[in-house]
């Protein structure tokens, strides 16, 4: 097989081609506004490249579903600010949208997400964000901009509801902007499965699905740029997203917030795992 230079896998080169394609990746590689650890700019590339160790055939869900065709844009977006950064993602994914394609961003950092957030609420009535992370990023604003990465779920809000799972990390001025009930702290749910029925319950027909990389354990995946400890683990996490797509209509997500490390591809790797496993859910329960 013959992999094109940055596409996600290595297939047969009629599973790229756009016009047969199902799912279209894009990789948004922005990092304006992060403000501990640099690099996510380079998490996309990096997903791209790590998927290549990646076997087609998926053990759980016993399919390729590669088959239905990935195609990776390529695409010049606008970082000259945050606000011109998530209109154009709003514009690239909607662009898309319009091909009846479904959306797969790969971060950068966090605020990417709402750019399309923004362009799937356009087009599908009665959405939730699901979001996993470590952090609840429910700030009016932050550093001079309302488009920051501590704020991506503040601004998700003016577009859906926000379920928020794996939260671990909360100031003060978010306590204000937190739903309840529509909240799955890390601490409540580490040693139990009860909680996943409730978070899907809370979930509407059409599901976004934005993953902060940093919802994982540090000691699951190191290389993102807000590390906490106390986080998800693998198959939980796999088997709470297996419910999701199950039971509701998974419109698009993304992956967002891997710093790669010079020294490791570990976390790449679970990076491009995890893009390819959310794939064959989606297809298994199409």
């Amino acid at each position: 097989m013959i992999k094109k230079m940055s596409q996600f896998l290595d297939m047969d080169d009629v599973l790229y081609q756009l016009e047969r394609a199902r799912y279209v990746l894009l990789p948004v590689s922005y990092d304006g506004t992060s403000t501990f650890v640099k690099g996510a700019d380079k998490g996309p590339q990096a997903i791209l490249d790590a998927s290549d160790s990646l076997e087609l055939y998926d053990v759980q869900y016993a399919m390729e579903a590669c088959n239905a065709g990935i195609h990776t844009d390529h695409y010049g977006y606008d970082f000259s600010s945050p606000d011109t950064m998530v209109a154009s993602v709003c514009r690239r994914v909607r662009h898309f949208l319009e091909q009846k394609k479904f959306p797969i961003l790969l971060g950068g950092e966090h605020s990417v997400s709402v750019g399309a957030i923004r362009a799937l609420s356009e087009q599908f009535e009665n959405l939730t964000v699901l979001q996993i992370d470590a952090h609840a990023d429910l700030r009016d604003e932050y550093h001079d901009s309302i488009y920051n990465h501590a704020c991506v779920m503040r601004r998700a809000q003016d577009y859906a509801r926000v379920v928020q799972v794996g939260i671990r990390n909360v100031c003060t001025e978010e306590m204000h902007n937190l739903v309840p009930e529509n909240v799955f702290y890390a601490h409540d749910i580490y040693d139990n499965d009860l909680w996943m029925d409730k978070a899907v319950e809370r979930l509407t027909d059409n599901v976004y699905v934005t993953f902060d990389l940093d919802g994982l354990d540090p000691s699951v995946l190191p290389a993102t740029g807000t590390p906490l400890p106390g986080g998800l683990q693998w198959y939980p996490t796999l088997k709470f997203l297996d419910k999701v797509f199950r039971q509701r209509h998974v419109v698009g997500f993304d992956v967002v917030e891997l710093c790669p490390q010079a020294d490791s591809k570990v976390s790449d790797v679970l990076a491009a795992t995890l893009v390819y496993k959310m794939i064959n859910m989606n297809e298994k329960y199409k």
